[in-house]
């Protein structure tokens, strides 16, 4: 027994055969099983995976998965319609690249006309909760999934094509007026030719005028470029790979490159827009003309002939006629039905509008006659002044409203002032930070009393200087001894070194003198967009606070100057420019006006 066979009967068919487990639970433990044992056979050879998948054929486990599991109410398992997804995708890979032994037909002919019409069936379901009043956005993302399945399998077995044109679940699909249904369906078929190109030869000429129907219908009646742009590419695949399916489309649909051209170009795929009315502007070949006639019979003959196939195909068209009165007759009633209920909700709402009216002016009413039955309680005298103290509660209401209202619509504009105040500090922080660092990066390099050639070690200086001593024995100067050029020498030393240090203090005057000017800059713009004294918080004032001790000593110097020319009487302030105070009466309020260094305040007016 292989390996695959011995998985598959330690789990999944025994639980696949229990009976004790409700099918609502059994469904979400025979996934994760299939999950966790394909994840295993995935990363070993294809044949081993072949052989397990046609071990789940033979032991009923696909078949349970397409005739029973995937036909559940998901509402009530575990996981929802995401398990229904998950499972349709598993059960279309198991039935592509199954290593059959000998029962082939059971497999082509029993089961994958089963799959193919579960997942039918199941995409149906999650197309018809998504199109709900209050559809669920991962319901379309299932139906996209489910669908996605379907194709995967049709792939692999070509001549499931025909059924699914014929499905009653798809047919819903194609009535279905919804753009997103219709790029699913066009997508599906899209993908579909272009990995399988003799699809359209084994095709009949019934199936392959639905698909073609359906694509032009959604090309002609949609802006969406998706759309239209597989729906170009799918026409284009099935005029190339087959002369009679070109002639069908000219023959079938008049006048489609002039839409095509008139809508569709500019959209990002003009390339198969021209190659498409190329293929159309086609001329149609016509047989060659023949000086024989035909005889009186065999024209009569094909006369009776085309009316026998017309009337049957005119029969056969009012026999599918009910089925299509049937689904305009029930559109059209949801349709009714919907609008019925707009205008009904309409109609209360307005009721109710009237309602809340009538509440209101009886409450008012009631409220007023309360007052008459209370001014009457009164004596006459009161009555005034009673009038008068609810005049005030009014004008005192609307104030506090007003001030409320003008505060909040002023706070907004007050809270981007000092946002912008702040991102103005940072940025010159940051600016100031930069310059700092190109210039410390563009400053020379500062050199040591011993200027010499950068890279000598102590032994090449030595064998320099021994070479400089012999060459000063051998030539001696007569005009400065050797003395004299040491003390040469040394003073010229000095003065470079002097030079260089005077050169660095110069360098720092220069960047302090910049760094004072920036601070000054951005201290002058805080002040210019200071706020007023009326608005300012604990926030603004921190900005403000001085760094200098002197300069926030003679700031609370003169705020106290001020504060006490304040309280003098205007007499003593006529005829003085400047105000000061007597050294009497600063003596006893100095505890008062004296303003605490942490909290003073440079602000605006």
């Amino acid at each position: 027994m292989s390996l695959a066979r011995k998985d598959t009967d330690a789990g999944l068919r025994a639980l696949v055969a229990s009976t004790n487990i409700k099918p609502e639970q059994k469904v979400p433990q025979v996934l994760s099983k299939l999950q966790e044992i394909l994840n295993r056979k995935s990363v070993q050879d294809d044949r081993e995976l072949g052989a397990f998948k046609n071990s789940l054929f033979s032991h009923g486990i696909l078949q349970y998965c397409a005739g029973d599991a995937l036909k559940l109410n998901y509402a009530k398992v575990e996981g929802g319609y995401a398990t229904a997804t998950q499972l349709a995708e598993i059960l279309s890979s198991c039935c592509v690249g199954v290593d059959m032994g000998g029962d082939t037909e059971a497999f082509h002919r029993r089961l994958l006309p089963s799959v193919t019409d579960s997942l039918l069936s199941l995409a149906s379901r999650l197309m018809n909760r998504a199109l709900a009043g209050n559809g669920q956005p991962e319901m379309f993302r299932f139906f996209k999934k489910v669908m996605g399945s379907v194709c995967w399998l049709l792939k692999a077995h070509g001549h499931l094509a025909t059924q699914v044109l014929q499905s009653d679940h798809y047919e819903r699909m194609l009535m279905s007026e919804e753009e997103r249904v219709g790029t699913v369906c066009v997508s599906l078929w899209h993908q579909l030719l272009t990995a399988n190109s003799e699809l359209v030869a084994g095709l009949g000429k019934g199936p392959l005028s639905v698909i073609l129907d359906d694509v032009v219908y959604r090309m002609a009646h949609t802006s969406n470029p998706v759309v239209g742009g597989a729906a170009i590419r799918t026409l284009l695949l099935v005029a190339r790979q087959q002369e009679s399916a070109l002639q069908l489309i000219i023959h079938r649909f008049k006048g489609l490159e002039g839409m095509i051209g008139r809508e569709w170009r500019g959209r990002g795929f003009d390339e198969e827009v021209d190659q498409l009315i190329k293929l159309l502007h086609r001329e149609v070949p016509k047989p060659a003309d023949h000086t024989e006639t035909w005889p009186e019979e065999c024209v009569r003959a094909a006369c009776i002939i085309q009316a026998a196939w017309r009337s049957y195909q005119t029969r056969r068209r009012v026999k599918s006629l009910p089925r299509a009165v049937r689904s305009l007759q029930r559109s059209f009633r949801e349709r009714r039905r919907r609008r019925a209920q707009q205008a009904q909700a309409v109609c209360w709402e307005k009721e109710l509008r009237l309602q809340l009216c009538v509440r209101r002016q009886r409450a008012r009413r009631e409220f007023h006659q309360k007052q008459l039955q209370l001014l009457q309680l009164l004596p006459p005298g009161q009555v005034q002044q009673y009038l008068g103290e609810v005049e005030r509660q009014a004008a005192i209401q609307i104030q506090r409203v007003w001030r409320g209202h003008r505060e909040r619509r002023n706070f907004q504009q007050r809270r981007n002032t000092h946002t912008q105040h702040r991102a103005a500090v940072v940025l010159q922080r940051a600016v100031l930070r930069f310059l700092k660092r190109r210039r410390a990066e563009k400053a020379p390099p500062s050199f040591s009393p011993w200027i010499g050639p950068r890279g000598l070690t102590d032994s090449r200086r030595a064998e320099l200087k021994r070479e400089v001593e012999e060459h000063i024995a051998l030539h001696p100067s007569s005009v400065v001894s050797l003395e004299g050029s040491r003390e040469l020498h040394a003073q010229t030393q000095a003065l470079l070194l002097q030079h260089l240090q005077g050169r660095e203090a110069e360098l720092r005057e220069h960047t302090h003198t910049h760094a004072l000017l920036a601070q000054i800059n951005t201290d002058l713009e805080l002040l210019l967009n200071a706020p007023s004294l009326s608005v300012a918080t604990v926030t603004d004032c921190d900005v403000f606070r001085s760094r200098s001790a002197p300069v926030a000593a003679r700031a609370r110097q003169s705020h106290n100057a001020l504060l006490q020319s304040g309280r003098l009487p205007w007499w003593k302030m006529l005829g003085d420019g400047d105000i000061t105070c007597p050294e009497s009466e600063s003596a006893h309020k100095d505890h008062r006006l004296e303003a605490e260094f942490n909290c003073l305040y440079l602000g605006g007016s």
